[in-house]
């Protein structure tokens, strides 16, 4: 099963699609990407309609993990905020993640009441505190091929010199890659990827950092960009607009060009293979109860 070194080898950079549901990941794997992502804020807001703000739990991102895994073998990426508790705690978070199939995590540096990372108020931790996280989350992993990506919101707080040095000291203690949050510009990308290591790049819309292209984040020598809730927001306004429709209108019959048909949906879950599979079995059954 490839991982996300793998992709890595196959696609640089590397795109990374943001999936909030198993039917999610099917439609990313179809469009080509190699590698899929669960946002820790997809599952607040999609999965149990909160906010971001540091109020899910390992147990959330499991049960959407083995969704997705359960549908595709891409490589997943997995946003496990701050780790969601002290250094023991991180070590269960890796192994019980590992075990259920994700490809790597990323940990970031907030306080553990963390926020979006696009938001103001940002507080971050020590260096020293966010060593210890990372030191606990390389430690635990079982396959060394499992990528720990370490993100930095010092950006915000302590500008671009205090953010590369604490990316340094996360790279020191064990990190695979550097997730540099909230990014204003491609130069100061290209600072960060002088440190030798993979860059991510979190293209987020209407956040602060620019919607670069991928070949303008090539160029600054990012190695991932991260396309975290494009498809949920899409799908989001599209699902509004449905519902409106049908309470103001009383039929949805304006509205279905948004909408993909039976058909297409039935293709893209693979249901005339199952359907034709359980018509074997039955005619099976039906010749075994006819043998009596």
């Amino acid at each position: 099963m490839p991982d996300l070194w793998d992709a890595l080898e196959e696609e640089k950079p590397l795109q990374i699609a943001g999936a909030f549901n198993a039917y999610a990941a099917l439609l990313a794997e179809r469009a080509g990407f190699k590698a899929l992502y669960i946002s820790g804020s997809g599952v607040a807001t999609a999965s149990l309609g909160l906010p971001d703000l540091g109020l899910t739990n390992l147990n959330d991102v499991l049960v959407d993990l083995w969704r997705i895994k359960g549908a595709t073998e891409l490589p997943v990426l997995v946003d496990i905020d701050t780790g969601w508790g002290p250094e023991l705690v991180i070590e269960r978070v890796i192994r019980e993640l590992e075990r259920a199939g994700a490809a790597g995590v990323h940990i970031e540096d907030q306080v553990a009441l963390k926020r979006c990372g696009h938001r103001e108020g940002k507080k971050v931790v020590p260096t020293e505190e966010m060593v210890a996280r990372v030191r606990a989350a390389s430690r635990s992993r079982r396959n060394p091929r499992f990528m720990i990506i370490a993100r930095t919101d010092a950006y915000a707080l302590e500008g671009l010199e205090g953010a590369l040095e604490r990316a340094k000291a996360y790279v020191e203690a064990g990190a695979d890659a550097i997730f540099p949050e909230g990014l204003k510009s491609l130069d100061e990308f290209s600072a960060f990827a002088e440190l030798g290591v993979p860059v991510l790049a979190n293209i987020t819309e209407f956040g602060k950092t620019p919607l670069f292209s991928v070949q303008e984040l090539a160029q600054a020598g990012v190695s991932m960009v991260l396309y975290p809730l494009s498809a949920f927001r899409a799908a989001s306004k599209a699902m509004t607009r449905v519902y409106e429709a049908i309470r103001k209108e009383g039929t949805q019959r304006g509205v279905l060009d948004l909408m993909h048909t039976r058909g297409e949906i039935y293709d893209i879950i693979g249901y005339y293979e199952y359907e034709k599979r359980a018509d074997e079995l039955l005619k099976d059954l039906e010749g075994e109860d006819g043998k009596g």
